[in-house]
């Protein structure tokens, strides 16, 4: 069995879950989905950035200790996945008794190796970001709080590897993507690397991991937190595992975070002889009216409140559907209306409602008999050959948005193939060829166990309500599984129509 390892960063624990977040840990879980419904072995690991300036500084505002800040807001990012409906295999935290111990030996190995050295070091600090940026970075970017620093760190001697990291990148196309992405990260790696800053002094920040060589400094929150992808899948702990899963597949973020992992992270990896990660894909970000999310504009929005009101899968679906992978996206309430109506109550729901009422009615509730196919019924069939090769296809190249089309695609054959036999016509008008009906709506309630169980990792609730309903647990994307004369249940309307 083949495996696949998926990661969402690490959110940090001084906000709310937003559509950012969600979007991010959304793709995740239905890719993840996807692939162990298509077979595969999958790890699929979230978890949250714990330490830093940030959570010191919020948590002595709040008049508690840092871990106490973070572990409420750990609990409000567990309580938003299971809401949801995310499954991830492993929940990673930065404070961690195990990942702890696992940075701390990469920093023993790096300080012993010699590509850790102390020195002093004069720049300008961001505080919203907690890194040292250069004049450029300053001119061209948009950071809220700037000091001029001077002092004594720790020094991670990332240059060393720049040349290795061009070679890679160059020669593994798909490492980087978007392919946007790829050459921003080309185009930054034509300037000198600079070593990046591994430490802080305890006089400035206390909460952090401590540096095992040196207990005045602790640990600079991105070097700690990039590790979580190793020591989260039990490197230098569970060799088995690791071994199984290493290297991940697909790191999964937004494209404010693509440095930090594609330059920061291969280099700490190449360091310590630990092969790269397969693909590193930075989607774009959500905005609102075109304007990008923030707090002080006033414009982010909270998934939990949308899945509140119109159901998770409503939510989950409208993000798969509405972003191409790569480029932005907007939001707006306007739109996640349109594409309820159009797509889930309009087509899905009301194509389940007419299958399964007709058949309760005709058949007495249960799937009829199908008799010998017309070339009406043939060509209806051959719509949904080769959905497997189809679904691995999308998948692979993060076509997310057209996977979701085409199963809409088909779920919109099976109401033209309606209209087209027209079973409530046939049933009343010949009434001795019932078989033409029994064959129609076989036909019929098969491709939506098929289309069902397609989009379920999309949308795992409502769909697992219709396939419980026709007693269709089992994953197969082979037409024709449905047993005639078992019995279906009833099914309520799944998504009424929202007036505007």
């Amino acid at each position: 069995m083949s495996t696949f390892y998926i990661t969402t960063p690490l959110y940090y624990v001084n906000d709310e879950p937003h559509i950012g977040h969600a979007y991010t840990t959304i793709l995740a879980d239905v890719l993840s989905r996807f692939r162990k419904n298509l077979g595969q072995d999958v790890y699929f690991l979230t978890g949250t950035d714990e330490h830093g300036q940030k959570v010191q500084e919020a948590s002595l505002k709040r008049n508690m200790t840092p871990k106490e800040h973070a572990d409420e807001y750990v609990k409000r990012f567990k309580n938003a996945w299971i809401d949801l409906d995310v499954k991830y295999d492993f929940f990673i935290r930065t404070t961690d008794l195990n990942h702890k111990h696992r940075v701390k030996e990469i920093l023993t190995f790096l300080f012993e190796k010699g590509d850790i050295y102390f020195d002093e070091y004069e720049g300008l600090y961001s505080v919203s970001e907690e890194r040292f940026i250069t004049e450029k970075e300053k001119e061209e970017g948009d950071f809220r709080e700037i000091k001029k620093i001077k002092e004594k760190n720790y020094f991670f001697k990332m240059s060393l590897y720049q040349k290795r990291l061009i070679e890679h990148i160059n020669n593994n196309s798909n490492f980087i993507q978007p392919t946007s992405r790829k050459n921003e990260i080309l185009s930054f790696l034509k300037k000198p690397l600079n070593d990046l800053c591994i430490s802080r002094p305890k006089t400035r920040l206390s909460w952090g991991i401590e540096l095992p060589f040196d207990s005045d400094y602790v640990t600079y929150v991105w070097f700690d937190a990039l590790i979580n992808y190793i020591s989260g899948v039990g490197w230098n702990q569970d060799k088995d595992k690791f071994e199984r899963y290493w290297p991940a597949n697909c790191h999964l973020m937004a494209k404010d975070i693509v440095t930090t992992h594609c330059v920061y992270w291969p280099t700490m990896l190449m360091a310590c002889d630990i092969e790269l990660p397969k693909k590193i894909f930075a989607h774009g970000w959500w905005l609102v009216d075109d304007v990008k999310m923030s707090k002080s504009l006033g414009n982010v929005i909270k998934p939990l409140d949308l899945a509140n009101e119109y159901g998770s899968d409503s939510l989950r679906y409208y993000l798969m559907k509405n972003m191409v992978l790569g480029q932005d996206a907007t939001f707006t309430l306007d739109s996640f209306i349109k594409r309820y109506n159009a797509d889930l109550a309009n087509d899905y729901g009301n194509v389940i409602n007419r299958v399964f009422v007709l058949i309760n009615k005709y058949f007495n509730s249960l799937v009829p008999e199908p008799g010998e196919y017309s070339q009406t019924d043939n060509d209806f069939v051959k719509n949904f050959e080769g959905v497997e090769g189809k679904i691995f296809n999308f998948i692979e190249e993060m076509k997310i948005h057209d996977l979701a089309e085409y199963i809409f695609s088909l779920i919109r054959s099976i109401n033209k193939y309606l209209e087209q036999k027209a079973p409530w016509k046939t049933y009343k008008e010949y009434p001795n060829q019932k078989e033409t009906t029994a064959t129609t709506l076989y036909l019929a309630i098969e491709s939506i166990r098929l289309c069902s169980q397609m989009l379920n990792p999309i949308m795992p609730n409502k769909t697992s309500i219709v396939l419980d309903a026709i007693n269709a647990k089992k994953i197969s994307f082979k037409f024709g599984e449905i047993k005639s004369g078992q019995k279906i249940s009833s099914v309520s309307t799944l998504f009424p129509r929202i007036d505007l």
